[in-house]
């Protein structure tokens, strides 16, 4: 399996985190399971074949879609050769580049053309390269951020001092927000409540300790990321990644990160 990242143009930097291309030349009839992370930031991808891919659910998804959050951990199968494009929004992108209340895409997925009247899918297609498709969707993302506005301020204030560790009731008090305020400002900007956002960061905080190998034991990440105790930081774990710490150390294969293949 091939995997590729791609830097965005400086002028998407509040937008996209980073483009990815993920590639399989699997011809064996057997399905592999891939597991979704959740990572809290939404995100857009194209599938050149989407009859090589099963949704969550078992479902057949559009060809080029849009996904929100995920609150917790989901499964995708892949049968045959696959070739995929994809966007790694910011945290805020739904509203920002879409003008979507973020909450109404949390743990789903929508085709663009639900969206936005585009050829952009047929553009795709069309593309030799996977420079040539990051190309096609930088020009329709700059359209659409000139279409829609900049982020909102005060939202990123908070996803940056979250990010860093800081508490909710400090950044109440910065911002002049009432608790009622700022989960209405995540829930239409993020999708998701502050709490879920917070615990989402700190798991992902602690899968880069674990890849880096930088613990001593499991009751050390729970320590250092504050969680309650070693079961709270387990929990958690198993929700938004599908197995559990000491699983995902064993027998995890992750070419992709946030986007593991289990050992068996």
């Amino acid at each position: 399996m091939n995997y590729q990242l791609f830097e965005p143009p400086s002028h998407l930097n509040n937008y996209v985190s980073h483009f990815w291309v993920l590639e399989g030349r699997d011809k064996s009839p057997e399905p592999r399971t891939f597991t979704v992370m959740s990572s809290g930031c939404p995100g857009l991808i194209f599938l050149q074949n989407p009859d090589a891919i099963a949704g969550f659910e078992g479902e057949r998804l559009p060809q080029l879609f849009v996904f929100g959050q995920a609150t917790r951990a989901g499964q995708l199968q892949f049968t045959n050769t696959f070739s995929n494009i994809g966007v790694n929004f910011r945290p805020g992108a739904l509203k920002s580049l879409f003008g979507l209340d973020a909450s109404e895409l949390t743990h789903q997925n929508t085709s663009l053309a639900n969206l936005v009247k585009t050829s952009l899918s047929e553009q795709l297609a069309n593309c030799n390269s996977a420079q040539q498709k990051v190309s096609c969707l930088t020009k329709f993302l700059v359209k659409q951020a000139n279409l829609h506005g900049s982020p909102n301020d005060r939202l990123e204030y908070a996803l940056a001092a979250l990010q860093q560790g800081q508490k909710i009731a400090k950044i109440l008090h910065d911002l002049n927000l009432s608790e009622r305020s700022i989960e209405r400002l995540f829930l239409t900007h993020i999708g998701i409540a502050p709490v879920m956002y917070t615990r989402i960061i700190r798991f992902q905080a602690a899968i880069s300790l674990l890849r880096q190998g930088k613990f001593r034991s499991l009751t050390d990440i729970a320590h250092s990321l504050d969680y309650f105790d070693q079961s709270h930081f387990i929990r958690d774990f198993r929700l938004f990644s599908g197995l559990s710490p000491s699983v995902y150390l064993r027998k995890t294969i992750e070419r992709m990160p946030g986007f593991p293949e289990w050992e068996a």
